[in-house]
């Protein structure tokens, strides 16, 4: 009886951030479109030390609601409302 080994493949798990340079390309427009987008508060992002990230549950929301509504989708609509400064 032949045994069958089985590799250490695993499927790659998927990203929980984006950065702003991916996030762009996954949209096709320019990460300064993106970054001007989050610092007017039309686009959701975390900031974490200077450095802007996006969370991956933000983009495939945005992109399932578009799907569901067959209709377009403001991103503006899912950035958080800011309560003061972070200085």
């Amino acid at each position: 009886m032949m045994s069958v080994l089985r590799g250490s493949e695993t499927a790659p798990l998927a990203p929980r951030f984006y950065s702003v340079a991916q996030v762009a390309a996954l949209l096709g427009m320019s990460p300064m479109t993106v970054y001007r987008a989050i610092a007017a508060g039309e686009f959701p992002a975390v900031r974490i030390r200077g450095r802007l990230i996006i969370p991956a549950k933000a983009i495939e929301a945005i992109a399932d609601l578009a799907v569901a509504e067959q209709t377009v989708v403001d991103a503006s609509g899912w950035a958080p409302v800011q309560h003061g400064s972070a200085g």
